[in-house]
């Protein structure tokens, strides 16, 4: 990291030893936090409070429990925690309490991975701050960068993006810093991999106020977390949120055992024909399986659809809006749709290939549980990929079912 970024953001003692630094568990303890059990005793704007309540959420997740008013208070966060904990809503009441409506500039920056991440997050932002006067924007590659920047110069005040085109707008010397108070970055585990690592770095080289607060939320504490969180955050309150918390509560978990690869679409076809689907997502690990696999489905007759990452952005767009419709019940995927990602109505979760990356499995499989729901995955395990799901169950403790073959005992 370059001398820009910590001349603004100046080095905190370690949060983790050096034989801890790359490890997969959490490399650190949590301080006392003051836990809040309902809204109204966060001492929240009425504004906010009424948009909070509007929204639907009735009482606090564990994680907003302890994030919200800490980050209201302008304290520096590290939180690992999984999707479906109910992080969004941390940062965003948080952040919110942060805004001061009579400044028309950018003043809370999230910083996503992927676009559909980030119009999700724009949407609950919209919906909570919906009393408060404050304009929300989101920007992302593929729109045309001048909307961007129309939106910016009238006044955007609560900014979700991705790496490349925040980047481009700091770039442009379009996206002023002086009045950002806030900066998020969410699922940053995945953003300081090799694809975005680089756009990451020269974000946070360009340099922030002193005073701007930063708040990331990682679902493992990788080197490269570790390594920014040193850099960039000043006497955090730490926020751990174990991987088997929420997502997995309420999720029953299957396996079917194939002898070969090639059984797997075979037994796709069974699963899809027995069970009453609501909505569900089958995971592919590449875009070419994925399309294989949604073409051969589609010749027989069976309605989806599929995304991922190198698709056209309108397209995309598309599909993602039908699918949230309901007006597509299955969705084809790589693990673009991963993290994040929430559809109520999705009930199912197949693996037709377990994820090359095991901390992925409780993203995948996450869809089917968002926020305590019940939900039920199955995983198509082939010989060859045993030894993964034992790996899986040991990191996460969970022990996989087999499927019975009475598919009416599963309820969706």
């Amino acid at each position: 990291m370059s001398s820009a970024v910590e001349s603004v953001f100046p080095a905190p003692a370690p949060i983790a030893s050096e034989d801890a630094v790359g490890t997969e568990a959490p490399t650190f303890s949590e301080e006392e936090v003051k836990i809040y059990t309902n809204f109204d005793d966060m001492e929240l704007p009425d504004t906010l409070l009424r948009g909070v309540y509007s929204y639907g959420f009735e009482k606090p997740s564990a994680i907003q429990q302890k994030g919200i008013v800490p980050i209201k208070e302008g304290r520096d966060i590290l939180g690992q925690a999984q999707s479906g904990t109910g992080k969004t809503g941390t940062f965003t009441i948080g952040s919110l309490c942060r805004v001061d409506p009579a400044i028309k500039k950018v003043q809370v920056l999230v910083l996503v991975p992927v676009r559909e991440l980030a119009q999700q997050i724009e949407t609950v932002v919209r919906a909570i701050s919906n009393f408060m006067g404050i304009t929300v924007y989101c920007a992302t590659g593929g729109p045309p960068l001048r909307d961007d920047i129309r939106a910016i110069e009238r006044g955007c005040q609560f900014l979700i993006g991705t790496p490349g085109r925040i980047f481009d707008l700091m770039n442009r010397k379009v996206l002023h810093r002086d009045q950002i108070r806030v900066l998020i970055m969410d699922e940053a585990d995945q953003m300081l991999e090799d694809r975005f690592k680089e756009q990451v770095t020269c974000i946070l080289d360009q340099g922030f106020p002193k005073e701007t607060q930063v708040a990331l939320f990682s679902a493992t504490m990788s080197a490269e977390v570790v390594e920014v969180a040193n850099q960039l955050l000043r006497n955090p309150v730490r926020i751990l949120i174990s991987p088997d918390a929420v997502p997995l509560e309420g999720i029953r978990q299957f396996y079917v055992a194939l002898q070969r690869e090639d059984w797997k679409y075979d037994t796709l076809c069974d699963l899809y024909q027995q069970l009453n689907i609501n909505q569900a997502l089958i995971y592919c690990n590449k875009r070419q399986r994925a399309e294989w696999l949604a073409e051969k489905m589609a010749t027989q007759g069976f309605p989806l659809s599929f995304i991922h990452g190198e698709m056209d952005v309108e397209e995309r767009r598309k599909r993602m809006r039908d699918f949230r419709n309901g007006n597509v019940r299955v969705l084809i995927s790589t693990d673009l749709l991963a993290r994040g990602i929430d559809v109520q109505q999705v009930s199912l979760v197949i693996n037709y290939e377990l994820p090359t990356q095991k901390e992925n499995y409780i993203h995948r499989i996450g869809r089917a549980g968002r926020y305590g729901r019940k939900g039920v995955t199955i995983n198509l395990i082939c010989q060859d990929e045993t030894r993964a799901m034992e790996e899986i169950e040991a990191y996460f403790g969970i022990k996989l079912e087999s499927l019975p073959n009475d598919l009416a005992m599963i309820s969706l």
